[in-house]
């Protein structure tokens, strides 16, 4: 299965290294923005061809499989370049800069037959399958409400980020509700089922800033600080909470509260507990086996993803769906869920996504 990955920085961290453990796969080229970022990651990983030119790769080999990692205005054309060229995808999250664009990508992937899968690698974490399996089962009983908190402090300094960080541009599809919220998004919509309503925001807490090196001013445009509250289709309510900008970091906490019983997980220690009503918590930690591959970086983010790609080369091999992960089908509705956040903000109401698709 030939390969091809576009974006070097996580490519490296992520891609690469769960692709040594994925047989019958060669990494054919890597491009990158930079042709530096692109030689360095390709010599690493013994990867024959580098770019700066994502267009001149996809055009110069044929590819089973396209990896897409870059900044999200980038996410569309690049899919859809893929897609021309045969190619099935993975791409980074957000899905796209808005609802219009993911079902675009959507389509595209669809008329075409490709497999298709945006990033959210938590899926295939042990531990929140784990939190899926304890709700299917019924062993919280009716889910009355979630409360997710991720609270940093790396975007607090307003010398914190470079100058042009793409991160920090609203225009590139930077900030805290497309990097971590549209994982949120994701993992509730997995647990609990789909999205009745919306409300929340999206500000700009530290606008002004400096250039790391040089102290050159300029201007941050993209949230630094998220927050919204989900109405599920359940009658659940999912509560979340993402700063970038605190003084002490707090970690990333997630706690589900049913009927019959509570769970929580610390993305800090990865320690899951549960207990059910009337009883004391107990440690139900289920350990990724991927953790101890040989090459493969720590984190959840990074260990998760060897899983995901075995999962999509199997699905691409047998000419299937993937069987788990999220699909662009699940992109575009993790979209709109955030696209409604933002009118939500605009508006200053709740929202339902049937308007964001509506009006895609």
């Amino acid at each position: 299965m030939k390969v091809g990955i576009i974006g070097a920085s996580f490519a490296k961290a992520a891609y690469l290294p769960a692709l040594r453990h994925v047989p019958g796969v060669e990494v054919v080229a890597v491009a990158s923005a930079r042709m530096e970022s692109a030689r360095s990651a390709a010599s690493e990983f013994g990867v024959p061809h580098a770019y700066d030119d994502w267009d001149l790769m996809l055009a110069s080999h044929e590819f089973d499989l396209v990896c897409i990692a870059t900044p999200t205005d980038l996410h569309e054309p690049q899919t859809l370049a893929a897609i021309a060229a045969g190619a099935h995808v993975l791409c980074e999250k957000p899905t796209a800069m808005n609802a219009a664009e993911a079902a675009t990508m959507l389509e595209a992937a669809e008329r075409a037959g490709r497999v298709h899968m945006i990033d959210h690698e938590l899926r295939f974490n042990p531990n929140r399958m784990r939190i899926a399996e304890i709700i299917a089962e019924g062993a919280l009983g009716e889910i009355r409400h979630v409360n997710i908190a991720n609270i940093g402090t790396t975007w607090g300094d307003p010398a914190s980020r470079p100058k042009g960080d793409w991160w920090s541009l609203a225009e590139k599809g930077g900030g805290r509700l497309g990097a971590n919220g549209s994982h949120q998004v994701d993992l509730l919509r997995w647990w609990l089922g789909e999205v009745a309503w919306v409300t929340g925001a999206a500000p700009t807490m530290v606008p002004d800033r400096l250039d790391r090196e040089t102290g050159a001013p300029w201007t941050a445009t993209a949230d630094d600080v998220a927050f919204f509250t989900l109405e599920m289709a359940s009658g659940a309510v999912a509560q979340v909470f993402m700063s970038g900008v605190a003084a002490h970091g707090m970690g990333n906490e997630t706690r589900i509260f049913g009927s019959g019983g509570t769970i929580t997980l610390s993305n800090d220690d990865e320690r899951l507990l549960y207990a059910p009503a009337g009883d004391d918590f107990e440690d139900i930690t289920v350990p990724d086996p991927n953790a101890a591959l040989p090459g493969v970086n720590a984190g959840i983010w990074n260990v998760s993803v060897v899983a995901l790609m075995q999962e999509l080369t199997a699905a691409i091999r047998e000419g299937r769906r993937p069987g788990r992960g999220a699909t662009f089908v699940d992109g575009l509705a993790n979209q709109i869920v955030l696209d409604a956040v933002r009118i939500s903000e605009r508006e200053r109401r709740w929202v339902r996504p049937e308007e964001v698709h509506a009006g895609s």
